[in-house]
C-alpha cells in the first residue's frame, strides 16, 4: 500500500509558539565558514516540551516512568484520528461509542491557529471525563493539535488521569491537512535519557 507521508510536526524558530514560562528556543551561530573555521555549527537551546513534543510520565507523576522506559513500539502504528474540530472542549460524550485503539489523535480548531501567532489560552483540549474513558479503553498513546491535551488551567487533571495510567502524551501537533480515520502515526522523540519529555518529529502515513 503507497502512503502519502504529512509532517505533522511544528517548525522550531526563534520565536515560536511556547507555552506560559517554558525556556525560549535558540538556534545560534558557534563557529561558521564565513568566519574563517573548517565547518558550520551552532548551538541549540529548548525546553523539553517545546513544539510538537511527547510527555513522558515523569512529567507530572514522581515516580513515573521516565522517557527511556516507554515503550518504543508506541512510536509506530495505526492510530485513529477523530475529528473534533466542532467542539470547544472535548468531553467523553464527544467520543465515539466503540471501544477506542490504543492510539488517537485528536484533531480540532486548534489546527487552524496560526503556527506563529501568541499563545492562546482558549485553546481545545480534552475534559478529566474524556481522558479517564481513553484510561477505561486501553489507550496507550493520545495527541492533540495544541500544547496541551488539557484545556488551560484545567491540564493538570488530565494529565495525571493519562500519565498516572502509563498513557503517553503528544502535544503540538499539526493535523489541519490530515482526513479523519485510521493512518499510520509515528513519532520519534529524541533520545533523552532521565528525562521528563522531548522534542519530536512526527508524520502521519494517508493511503493513496
Amino acid at each position: 500500500m503507497n502512503l502519502r507521508w504529512i509532517d505533522v510536526t511544528l517548525p522550531m524558530h526563534r520565536g515560536m509558539t511556547l507555552w506560559p514560562g517554558d525556556p525560549p528556543f535558540s538556534l545560534e551561530a558557534d563557529v561558521r565558514i564565513a568566519r574563517g573555521n573548517s565547518c558550520n555549527v551552532s548551538k541549540l537551546s529548548l525546553g523539553t516540551h517545546t513544539g510538537t513534543h511527547l510527555d513522558a510520565p515523569w512529567h507530572f507523576i514522581e515516580n513515573g516512568a521516565q522517557l527511556e522506559n516507554i515503550d518504543k513500539s508506541l512510536f509506530f502504528g495505526t492510530a485513529l484520528i477523530l475529528d473534533c474540530s466542532g467542539s470547544h472542549q472535548i468531553n467523553a460524550a464527544d467520543l465515539p461509542a466503540e471501544r477506542l485503539p490504543e492510539r488517537v489523535l485528536f484533531k480540532t480548531a486548534n489546527s487552524r491557529i496560526a503556527e506563529d501567532s501568541s499563545f492562546v489560552q482558549d485553546f481545545t483540549g480534552i475534559e478529566a471525563d474524556a481522558a479517564q474513558r481513553l484510561v477505561d479503553d486501553g489507550v496507550r498513546l493520545v495527541g492533540i493539535d495544541y500544547l496541551s491535551i488539557g484545556p488551560y488551567k484545567r491540564g493538570e487533571a488530565v494529565h495525571k488521569i493519562l500519565l498516572g495510567n502509563g498513557t503517553i502524551i503528544v502535544e503540538g501537533l499539526r493535523l489541519a491537512n490530515v482526513p479523519a480515520g485510521k493512518h499510520e502515526f509515528i513519532v520519534l522523540p529524541l533520545r533523552l535519557l532521565h528525562a521528563d519529555g522531548a522534542p519530536c518529529r512526527a508524520f502521519v502515513g494517508v493511503a493513496g
